[in-house]
């Protein structure tokens, strides 16, 4: 017997998540510098500076546990949200989240659905409780269909997933087809809300998933550190659910799962205001020029309520732009192999990545 025999046939057949190529590997790959990365939904203006202060002075006491219950940031989050303490539930990042919900919810035989394409770590989490994923396609728009995601519940769904704005393509959908959909939804199905990108959502008909979790016990919205708040490297995401829920989760958390730099560090960012409002309106500008500019090179582009966007630009980009020092998230793994996704980056970024984009693409003609 090898020991491929002995790994659970759920792990041993998963492929794996393949995040953004890294600056580093690509300048060590191509001897090149000053690369720019514009793949990963990262916060271009980086990190508040009172966050950063807050880790440096957190750094001589690394050598103590975290917090295990992050006090301070519980109760912190708690009263800006409006919500009990105990209906947080901390991990590392918003993905922990979803391997915290895959292990109290499924295994053998049961399902979730979600739409697709949308995050690439909704199938993974699924896929590694030996769970089955259900993915239904977004509609002509690029938008979750929530009628479909509703025909497709069975009674062997346990977990249904809307992302919101969705991940990779941007778009979202309004309060009234989320309302018409809550109507729909079996009671006895759970329900998660990832709203990573919320913070920069502006369609006036965003819907209010928060008012969902009071009358309807089952519900957890998820959200991140990451993005906004340009936490992304210390990794911090929280759920909010009705406490019975969230204690449920807790149970299945490992203790310490938020360091201490990360919990300094997401307090901090918390009270930094004039950095969150800064962030909005960079990635607003920035959101809207690529968009006029991709326009303007004939280029289908798509909505968006997030910090990146999707553009139809053709296959075989992705490689040309790498050789030029500029990182974008090719989607062929999504079905998408004529399309990229491009984060928004700061404006000297911004302009970079069409100045080479479209000379390559007059290249290509």
């Amino acid at each position: 017997m090898s020991l491929r025999d002995l790994i659970n046939p759920h792990i041993r057949d998963l492929d794996p998540y393949q995040p953004g190529k890294p600056i580093e590997e690509l300048e060590r790959e191509l001897g090149i510098t000053d690369s720019i990365k514009l793949a990963s939904n990262e916060n271009p203006l980086g990190a508040s500076p009172r966050a950063l202060a807050a880790v440096r002075a957190e750094l001589d006491r690394v050598h103590r546990y975290p917090d295990g219950a992050s006090h301070d940031l519980r109760n912190r989050l708690a009263d800006q949200m409006g919500v009990a303490g105990d209906q947080l539930v901390f991990g590392c990042g918003a993905d922990e989240l979803l391997e915290l919900l895959a292990k109290t919810l499924l295994g053998p035989g049961t399902e979730v659905v979600f739409a697709w394409p949308s995050f690439a770590m909704y199938p993974i989490v699924v896929r590694g409780m030996g769970a089955e994923p259900v993915a239904v396609p977004l509609d002509a728009d690029m938008v979750h269909d929530l009628p479909a995601m509703l025909a497709a519940i069975t009674s062997r769904t346990r977990l249904v997933i809307l992302c919101n704005p969705n991940n990779p393509t941007g778009t979202s959908f309004s309060a009234e087809a989320f309302e018409a959909f809550m109507r729909e939804l079996p009671d006895e199905v759970v329900l998660a809300i990832d709203e990573a990108y919320v913070d920069f959502a502006r369609r006036a008909d965003f819907p209010d998933s928060m008012a969902w979790i009071g009358p309807r016990p089952g519900t957890i919205v998820l959200r991140t550190f990451s993005k906004n708040y340009g936490l992304a490297g210390l990794r911090v995401g929280y759920g909010i659910a009705d406490t019975e829920f969230a204690e449920y989760l807790q149970r299945a958390r490992h203790p310490f799962n938020v360091n201490r730099l990360a919990e300094v560090a997401a307090l901090a960012a918390l009270d930094d205001k004039e950095h969150l409002e800064k962030t909005k309106a960079s990635n607003a500008e920035g959101r809207a020029f690529l968009k006029k500019a991709f326009l303007q090179m004939g280029l289908e582009v798509w909505p968006s309520d997030a910090n990146f966007v999707l553009v139809r630009s053709g296959a075989g980009l992705y490689e040309p732009l790498l050789k030029e020092g500029v990182i974008v998230r090719p989607l062929g793994g999504f079905g998408l192999h004529d399309c990229v996704r491009v984060s928004v980056g700061t404006p000297d970024e911004n302009r970079r990545l069409v100045e080479v984009m479209g000379r390559l693409l007059k290249e290509r003609k």
